[in-house]
């Protein structure tokens, strides 16, 4: 009975109360009801999302949910910047659920907490620590890379310093660093600093031997200069002993990936050679000129010169095959097949569609639309072909070389062994930072796809990864396309002989020179922007797929 009062008065309380606080009379009272406590002000900025171990949200609760939200139009797709407020987290979970759903070891990654890291340094492990059968890292190429400086190289092939590729035999004292080649219409190449020369000072620094924090500042700020329009004075050593000294001035360097075609009269026949040193889409042009000009010699051997080349584009990859082998040997064959995670046996996980095969694209593409276009590609139906390889030789330079012998194209391998790269991945950008994760394995038309050592070179080959041909040092005495050049020089011979030249060498000097850079690591070691462009640009397999267009 006393609850009941209790309850009535209760309701009768908050009647009254109800009817003050909306302006109502209750009672003749006039007072307006005031709580004691303030309800709390609604909450500013986005809600931070939370990290349940084993629990792995869709990425659609993630994606383009940034810290940094970018505002305007892409420069390069014209659209406007899916990006809208969100949090730090946001970004990192977006990673994880995204690893966990394409990465193609996602069961040897660890759930570690992502409050725990940076952004970028939550990315960098998301990946697996497993080692190769030869002691080495299983993923080697796992990045990320701003998204406008990404496009900017992959799709006007344009980079700013002074057009110097180089090559780090050691980045510590006594350090040194040999110019590979120079771009063509480069600030380097206008000052005629040619292959092999060796860096002696920068800035009035010694390079080799300069021995503090401020020199090795010095060094990184005069090589790789932050802005176009640095001047900075060089001293170089020339491959005859002699020194060069000039001035070079910083400026935007567009890469040109097809160099130095050469047609050699030789005892073999018409040899024709070219220096092929990036699958990017302005390079298709280069190619196709290029296979035209051997089809009117009518060249009968072919040396490709990969020894600088890391990849990029399947699609690209695709047509070089296709024109070196011809439509006779590609009909209906497959120039690779990607394999993803085991939770996506048929359906690629990014696209979403039905995984199909790449064939040999004998069309031209154009890359701005991705789609196929109605004109053929020109084609030397050769049976064989010389490759010219180092450790840089890698991703997309061996599908190349993997497709066209999953169709009995003869392979012959001069150098030294690749870097055993036959994975990939789709870029994808979230928030201004573009993301490299390795998504697929491809495999040829015979279904071998295991070379994660790379291919070797030998005369006596026994097992799949191993190439006929020769181990040769990269001869940095003689220009790139000079025959006498030790590399082209034992390609040559091979073609006349079906033998390895008796100079050939068993020490692979690319190999040496990436050991003594490991070894060397330390607070004096110069920067090595290097490998981050090769491991976003050249080291890795970018699909990109292509669309066949209907026929007009």
């Amino acid at each position: 009975m006393q609850v009941s009062k209790w309850s009535s008065r209760l309701s009768i309380a908050l009647a009254v109360s109800f009817l003050t606080a909306c302006g109502g009379s209750g009672g003749g009272s006039s007072q307006t009801y005031v709580p004691s406590t303030p309800p709390p002000p609604p909450p500013s900025g986005p809600v931070t999302p939370t990290w349940v171990a084993g629990v792995y949200e869709p990425q659609s609760e993630f994606i383009a949910k940034c810290e940094v939200p970018r505002t305007g139009t892409d420069p390069f797709s014209g659209e406007p910047y899916p990006d809208e407020e969100g949090t730090a987290m946001d970004e990192k979970l977006w990673l994880r659920s995204w690893t966990n759903d394409t990465y193609l070891w996602y069961d040897e990654v660890d759930d570690n907490d992502p409050a725990n890291f940076s952004v970028l340094g939550y990315f960098d492990q998301l990946k697996t620590d497993e080692l190769t059968p030869s002691g080495t890292p299983k993923d080697n190429f796992h990045f990320s890379q701003a998204t406008d400086e990404y496009n900017e190289l992959t799709q006007t092939g344009v980079t700013s310093g002074y057009g110097i590729e180089w090559e780090f035999v050691r980045s510590a004292p006594p350090r040194e660093l040999i110019v590979r080649f120079t771009e063509p219409d480069s600030p380097a190449r206008e000052a005629a600093i040619p292959r092999g020369a060796r860096v002696l000072e920068v800035n009035g620094v010694n390079f080799v031997n300069g021995g503090s924090q401020a020199d090795v500042d010095v060094l990184n700020d005069g090589l790789f200069p932050a802005d176009n329009g640095t001047v900075t004075s060089f001293v170089f050593e020339q491959a005859d002993g002699t020194e060069l000294s000039v001035d070079l001035t910083s400026a935007d360097v567009e890469v040109v990936p097809v160099q130095n075609v050469r047609v050699f009269d030789t005892p073999a026949g018409k040899t024709g050679y070219f220096q092929f040193n990036t699958f990017i889409r302005t390079a298709q042009g280069g190619l196709i000129d290029t296979v035209e000009q051997f089809v009117n010699e009518n060249v009968t051997e072919l040396v490709i010169d990969l020894r600088y080349n890391g990849g990029g584009l399947l699609a690209l990859a695709s047509q070089l095959s296709y024109m070196v082998a011809g439509p006779s040997q590609t009909n209906n064959a497959i120039f690779e097949t990607l394999q993803f995670n085991d939770k996506n046996p048929n359906t690629d996980p990014v696209t979403g569609r039905a995984i199909q095969p790449t064939p040999f694209y004998s069309n031209v593409i154009d890359y701005n639309a991705g789609v196929l276009t109605n004109e053929i590609l020109p084609s030397l139906s050769l049976t064989r072909i010389y490759v010219l390889t180092t450790g840089s030789t890698c991703s997309a330079s061996e599908a190349v070389m993997n497709s066209l012998r999953g169709i009995d194209i003869e392979v012959v391998q001069i150098g030294a062994p690749t870097c055993g790269k036959p994975y990939g991945f789709y870029p994808t950008d979230n928030c201004g930072t573009t993301y490299f994760t390795i998504q697929f394995q491809g495999v040829n038309n015979k279904g071998f796809g295991d070379y994660a050592d790379g291919f070797m070179p030998t005369s006596s080959p026994n097992f799949d990864f191993e190439l006929p041909g020769c181990v040769v040092e990269d001869d940095f005495s003689a220009a790139l396309g000079d025959p006498s050049e030790g590399m082209l020089a034992a390609a040559l011979e091979y073609a006349e002989t079906g033998a390895c030249p008796v100079t050939a060498s068993q020490i692979v000097a690319s190999t040496n020179a990436f050991a003594a850079s490991k070894q060397a690591e330390s607070t004096l070691s110069i920067k090595r922007p290097d490998e981050l462009k090769n491991a976003l640009i050249l080291h890795n397999k970018i699909n990109a797929p292509v669309i066949r267009e209907p026929q007009q």
